[in-house]
């Protein structure tokens, strides 16, 4: 083979790429696995795994006036902190514009936001892949939940997802490891609910991928939580942990970190991609590699940014631009927002460790045909019960042995639980490459045009006041609703902008998630999406991208791409 040519390049780490890199791997391909940001070994450069909250200088809880200088986008939410600031995209050196505000979140590393991500696992159901089609909204999902079911078993049996089957239409059970427990207050608010509202709403435990027992090098989660260190055990799935291991033992992986990639490169006379240009991040250096299909994992919106960037002089607006819904449709979840309570009683029970995990509700809103509110699709709900510590006593703070006694003492159960919203697929909510802002590489950024809309907003209501009436039927006390300010993006669940279709008149990619412009050209992360359902959307990508990967090696044997 060839200096620089491969059989496949796969852009981007994290959970897409990872499993693009192992699927083609695995399937005799020779693969180059291009990451933007620097290495990340597993356990080795787990730098504070094991840390403490009291060892960080801060308690790693507020951040800094110089990290708020550092990080003006990422000082917005929860992400700025001290625990793993590492991980995180420097603003500086990758900023954005906001024609409106979007709060993009970025882990620029090898295996991206899988050491991140909330794990929070979950299919779509056959109501979310028909959505579009019966609300005569955007386009038609080229697929159905029969084409992907079987590839959410397959990634499910490697990933491993700990859960309860529950039998719901809407939320179509996985292959499950034993699932994590339920505490005592929320296994009664479980059985309210499940009571009071006919069956028709269900408190469960929450689907993540934490392995309950040991599969194939992983250890067993052990209730830290403090997974976004990174986990030595294995216990959460990451590209580290899983994909990235399984590609190397195949022989066949390059995986070549500090390598932006700046373009695909198109050959009009065949009218397929030969590989990519990159810009070596240390460096500067531009150099190509060659292949003979290019998978674009990159994250959505930097997957969509390398089209735009792509085949200038053929399309203005780039590879997979001629539909021209290349950069449109921009989703999120919308988010923060619902309702808290105290809960009396059990004051004799408590639970193990810190689970990395809460209870989720399942959407139930517009599931029933016969059900009409003012807004389409739903929403979902992810909470927890707890007992309060410490801190409650720091108000009357007392002095020698009754304090001693007080702080062995835990505190009162309290409950909660957020909204996660559906965000409809708006053709105006937009990204574009800026005309004038360049990157430290000389590159240009992307400019955000996003918003949510009155549907969104109608929704919004429901989702604040469900919850309250909920934990009311559930034997809460002192309940109130909340709602944080929000943005797009907040979620950290950016999808679309390359959406998938029946139609090159009206989509970017087709069936088998290629471009209709390149057919050796397939995007398999949350670029890709047509609608964004409520749940969380990684298993979809990874079920996606498996099936992609398994599609192309086979069109690669036949000699057809």
């Amino acid at each position: 083979m060839a200096e620089n040519t491969y059989d496949a390049i796969v852009v981007g780490s994290g959970i897409s790429g990872g499993w693009a890199a192992k699927e083609l791997t695995e399937k005799g391909l020779k693969v180059l696995l291009l990451e933007r940001g620097h290495n990340i070994e597993h356990i080795k450069d787990y730098v504070d795994q094991n840390k403490p909250i009291w060892e960080y200088p801060h308690r790693h809880y507020r951040p800094t006036k110089q990290m708020i200088e550092d990080y003006p986008v990422l000082k917005r939410d929860y992400p700025l902190n001290e625990r793993n600031l590492s991980y995180w995209t420097s603003d500086k050196e990758s900023p954005y514009t906001e024609t409106k505000r979007f709060d993009w979140f970025r882990g620029y590393h090898v295996g991206g936001r899988s050491l991140m991500w909330g794990r929070q696992t979950y299919r779509w159901s056959e109501l979310d892949f028909e959505a579009n089609l019966k609300d005569g909204i955007a386009v038609d999902w080229p697929i159905r939940y029969k084409d992907i079911a079987p590839w959410y078993s397959y990634v499910e049996k490697f990933i491993g997802v700990s859960g309860s089957t529950e039998n719901l239409p809407q939320l179509p059970d996985s292959e499950f490891l034993p699932p994590m427990e339920l505490n005592v207050v929320e296994k009664t608010v479980a059985q309210r609910i499940k009571e009071h509202y006919k069956d028709t709403r269900r408190l469960i435990i929450g689907r993540v991928a934490h392995v309950t027992k040991a599969i194939k090098d992983r250890t067993p989660c052990q209730y830290r939580n403090m997974c976004w260190n990174g986990c030595q055990f294995g216990g959460y799935f990451s590209t580290q942990a899983s994909t990235l291991p399984a590609a190397v033992k195949t022989g066949n992986l390059t995986l070549r970190p500090h390598s932006i990639v700046k373009e695909v490169k198109y050959d009009k006379s065949t009218k397929k991609a030969t590989g990519v240009t990159i810009i070596d991040a240390e460096t500067n250096e531009e150099m190509t590699f060659n292949s003979k299909i290019v998978f674009l994992c990159a994250s959505a919106f930097n997957s969509t940014w390398i089209l735009m960037n792509s085949a200038k002089d053929v399309w203005e607006g780039g590879l997979g631009s001629s539909s021209g819904e290349l950069g449109h449709n921009a989703m999120d979840h919308h988010f923060r927002l619902g309702a808290s309570g105290e809960f009396e009683g059990h004051e004799d029970s408590y639970y193990y460790g810190h689970r990395p995990n809460g209870f989720y509700i399942p959407r139930y809103r517009n599931v029933d045909p016969n059900e009409k509110r003012d807004y389409i699709r739903g929403f979902g709900y992810q909470g927890s019960a707890s007992r309060n510590g410490w801190e409650s006593q720091v108000a009357e703070m007392n002095i020698g042995k009754d304090l001693k006694d007080s702080l062995g003492e835990p505190g009162k159960w309290s409950i909660g639980a957020t909204a996660f919203g559906e965000m409809l697929p708006y053709h105006e909510n937009k990204i574009s490459l800026d005309p004038e802002k360049k990157d430290k590489w000389g590159l240009p950024v992307l400019n955000m045009d996003v918003e949510i809309k009155e549907n969104e907003k109608k929704m919004k209501i429901d989702m604040m006041a469900d919850m309250k009436e909920m934990l009311e039927k559930a034997g809460a006390t002192n309940v109130s609703t909340y709602e944080a300010e929000y943005a797009p993006g907040m979620g950290i669940h950016e999808m679309g902008t390359a959406r998938m279709g029946r139609d090159p008149k009206s989509s970017v990619l087709n069936g088998n998630n290629q471009v209709w412009d390149c057919l050796n050209v397939f995007v398999t992360d949350g670029a890709c999406m047509t609608s964004a359902s409520c749940v969380n959307p990684s298993l979809t990508y990874m079920a996606l991208t498996a099936r992609a990967a398994n599609f192309a090696a086979e069109e690669l044997k036949k000699g057809n791409l």
